[in-house]
């Protein structure tokens, strides 16, 4: 593969430390004290609550919803540990597994809201290109480890 400046590997690293940023920002931008304190997933309560598809409803109603602030403490750090993962390149497979499927998530919980689609496919889609092109064989801890080679 030829390429101006960087070779296609440098480039899939530079394109899982972006989505790395990507995961860290949603983590900044959220103000904690509410978040924790349960409102963001009260917020995606009432999203779920008028979703048209009862899977996505009787889901969040049983697995999100009794358990308002251990799932702020999941979602909100999972996305701190997805994004340092994927900005120093440690654990890259499971981070970009695991954000592939947070994405989708959040990509089904608001299949009704196109700005959070947008952004939750775009995120989805870097994962699955990253993950499949091995983006982990540069400016990694993976690499200079020696892991998943």
């Amino acid at each position: 593969m030829e390429t101006m400046w960087l070779d296609g590997a440098e480039w899939m690293a530079v394109l899982r430390i972006g989505l790395g940023l990507w995961w860290l920002e949603s983590w900044r931008h959220k103000d904690k004290k509410t978040w924790f304190a349960g409102g963001g997933i009260t917020w995606a309560a009432g999203i779920a609550d008028k979703h048209r598809w009862s899977l996505v409803r009787s889901g969040f109603d049983r697995v999100v919803k009794p358990r308002p602030r251990v799932m702020a403490y999941i979602v909100a750090y999972a996305e701190l540990a997805l994004g340092l993962g994927l900005i120093v390149g440690f654990l890259t497979p499971v981070a970009l597994a695991g954000g592939l499927v947070l994405s989708l998530i959040y990509l089904v919980l608001m299949i009704h809201d196109w700005a959070e689609q947008g952004q939750n496919l775009m995120m989805a889609l870097i994962s699955g290109v990253a993950l499949f092109a091995m983006s982990w064989q540069n400016w990694s801890l993976d690499s200079a480890l020696g892991l998943f080679l």
